[in-house]
């Protein structure tokens, strides 16, 4: 499968982004899949996850409460919602897929065999 993220830019501190990430090759229905971050200079880091069915979602405690991750398998199309963004929530954001990632180990990129190119997220104070 082949991830397409879209969506970024730059926007103020209290903003709202929607991102999305396309998929292609395979239907989206079969994998896992995730949303990873890297700021400049700072490892990958965990943001959410969404199961097949989109019944389990977990969240980094860093974002819980003001990002929202969805699917549409329908549309082979992955979201995250974020709302009241802050300027540590600046980075890199990357979707990610997989289809045999074990649901505790959704929050580790290792886990991980299929990733979009990124797409860069802004926020000014």
């Amino acid at each position: 499968v082949q991830l397409q993220a879209s969506g970024g830019g730059l926007v103020q501190a209290g903003g709202s982004l929607r991102l999305s990430c396309a998929a292609s090759g395979r239907t989206l229905n079969k994998y896992r899949m995730a949303w990873f971050r890297q700021a400049p200079g700072k490892e990958r880091e965990f943001v959410a996850a969404i199961t097949r069915s989109g019944s389990g979602t977990p969240y980094a405690d860093s974002v819980k409460g003001r990002f929202t991750i969805s699917r549409d398998n329908a549309k082979n199309t992955l979201y995250l919602q974020m709302n009241s963004l802050k300027p540590e929530d600046t980075a890199v954001y990357y979707c990610a897929a997989s289809e045999t990632v074990i649901l505790s180990n959704m929050r580790s990129s290792e886990a991980y065999k299929y990733w979009g190119q990124g797409t860069k997220v802004t926020v000014s104070s």
